[in-house]
């Protein structure tokens, strides 16, 4: 299955997706950023509002659902900066 492009696919989730998981939590995104999103959804599950944060740096929650996308963001707002 290497090459078909679904390799991405299945570790950073589309953002249709996670709005999906956010409104079974109860969660309204309209007019919601993906990252505001997923924070709001992090929120929901008492877990870290972590996302998007320099904590990526140092974090060991390697199954974390949002790692992609966190790290990647991560690596842009960086490049932003320098």
């Amino acid at each position: 299955a290497c090459g078909n492009g679904n390799e991405r696919r299945e570790i950073e989730l589309k953002y249709s997706e996670i709005q999906k998981m956010a409104k079974t939590m109860g969660i309204n995104t309209y007019q919601m950023k993906k990252y505001d999103v997923i924070l709001a959804i992090q929120r929901a599950e008492n877990n870290i509002e972590c996302f998007g944060t320099v904590r990526v740096e140092y974090c060991q929650e390697l199954s974390c659902l949002w790692r992609e996308d966190c790290v990647s963001l991560n690596k842009s707002n960086q490049s932003s900066r320098s």
